[in-house]
């Protein structure tokens, strides 16, 4: 594993963790709040189509995209392909 994927894969971790902390929060908060944390799924989607789109400019396949999200390679297309949404 190089310094790369070992650093990015710290920083999806502690996103991770300040988005935990952040529910638990907004457990104790008011209503507002509680949208603006629902707000970070829109957040999280624009940030995986970037990171589609960085990885099928650097020639990954749809396969290799969709068997890194758990999905078939026709659904992550579909969903992630340029004409879509």
């Amino acid at each position: 594993m190089g310094a790369r994927e070992v650093e990015t894969s710290s920083y999806i971790e502690f996103a991770r963790r300040i988005i935990r902390r952040a529910g638990e929060r907004v457990a104790e908060a008011d209503d507002w709040e509680l949208a603006e944390l629902v707000s970070l799924v829109d957040d999280v989607d624009r940030a995986v189509r970037r990171a589609v789109a960085g990885q099928r400019e650097a020639g990954r396949s749809w396969q290799y995209i969709g068997d890194a999200l758990g999905i078939k390679r026709q659904s992550a297309q579909e969903r992630y392909g340029k004409d879509a949404g």
